[in-house]
């Protein structure tokens, strides 16, 4: 049977694209170098902040708790996340490109769905966590053992690798017959979509639409977790209590509010507001923003782990001094 010329021609377009061009920030030197400085501060903070949680948490044996298992793997996920896109980026700013190899920009497709999709589910997990912990303490060494807190967490990581492999192969079997300029500083699944042929992006946008209602799935058992939460902080009699209680909720919550609004914003928006200035600014909100803040707000608020990263820093500057005496 004879292939239809459109199919050989789209097919042929596909086969030929050895590398994707990424949104560029700037088009002026000096701003291109603002951004790669400022990203490179960023990057450094997320770096900082989640190293230290996880060593931290490793080396204290007093913080081998569920709670702070969740926070290691948070932080564990944070810093993938974050290295699957800011490095290209900050490397297209300083040496004045866009270009990112078609199994450079596949990998980064998988890496960051991947960690993202992890990321979210651990997010759900911890609510969970925090449900246990508050609402119904007796119950919390039996619902939350050791073996039941990496079943979760290892359920949270395989989740998000099958729903990756299930993006990638979906998105990088479509032809794609528009050119090579993917409007966004990172590959995208929905900005490497606009690439595709007439039509044949409708699988994988059907995929996306399954995964936003099983993201407002996990988003109704956050909130729902909440509301029981707060019901149970209020009746606490010490305003102390409600205070500790509180400060550990409220930012938890404003994260992952600021996450999956701004994904879903980027990822469900109606074409005709779509605009590459308001689709890097989302992008940025929602996969560079948060791997940086995480650590102040869920850890730092934290004074078990405020004190054992201090101690962490105190015994480093401690081993330097022999050695520049």
């Amino acid at each position: 049977m004879t292939m239809p010329h459109a199919q050989r021609q789209q097919m042929s377009n596909s086969s030929s694209i050895t590398q994707f061009l990424l949104l560029a920030f700037a088009d002026t030197r000096e701003l291109q170098l603002l951004h790669f400085w400022l990203f490179l501060g960023i990057y450094l903070a997320a770096l900082l902040g989640n190293g230290l949680i996880i060593t931290a948490v490793a080396s204290n044996h007093r913080l081998h708790t569920p709670m702070y298992f969740f926070v290691l793997n948070l932080s564990l996920l944070d810093l993938g996340s974050v290295s699957t896109t800011v490095p290209k980026a900050m490397a297209n700013s300083l040496w004045d490109t866009r270009a990112i190899s078609y199994a450079g920009c596949a990998a980064q497709v998988f890496l960051f769905v991947f960690f993202i999709s992890a990321e979210y589910c651990l997010l759900t997990i911890m609510a969970y966590d925090r449900y246990v912990a508050i609402c119904k303490p007796l119950h919390y060494g039996t619902l939350l053992g050791s073996r039941a807190c990496v079943n979760m967490a290892a359920a949270a990581w395989s989740s998000g690798f099958l729903y990756a492999v299930l993006h990638m192969a979906n998105t990088f079997s479509i032809p794609f017959c528009q050119g090579n300029a993917v409007d966004q500083f990172f590959c995208e699944i929905p900005q490497i979509l606009k690439l595709s042929c007439s039509d044949s992006y409708l699988s994988e946008a059907g995929l996306l639409l399954v995964s936003a209602c099983l993201a407002f799935g996990c988003f109704v058992f956050i909130v729902l977790s909440y509301v029981q939460i707060f019901r149970a902080v209020l009746r606490i009699p010490s305003e102390q209590g409600q205070h500790k209680a509180f400060s550990t909720c409220l930012p938890h919550l404003a994260v992952v509010l600021l996450f999956l609004i701004t994904a879903m914003f980027a990822y469900l928006k109606p074409p005709s507001i779509s605009s590459p200035s308001l689709d890097l600014m989302m992008a940025v909100l929602y996969s560079v923003v948060p791997p940086a803040v995480n650590p102040l707000i869920y850890s730092m608020r934290n004074q078990e782990l405020k004190d054992a990263v201090w101690i962490l820093i105190m015994e480093f500057f401690l081993k330097l001094e022999p050695s520049s005496t």
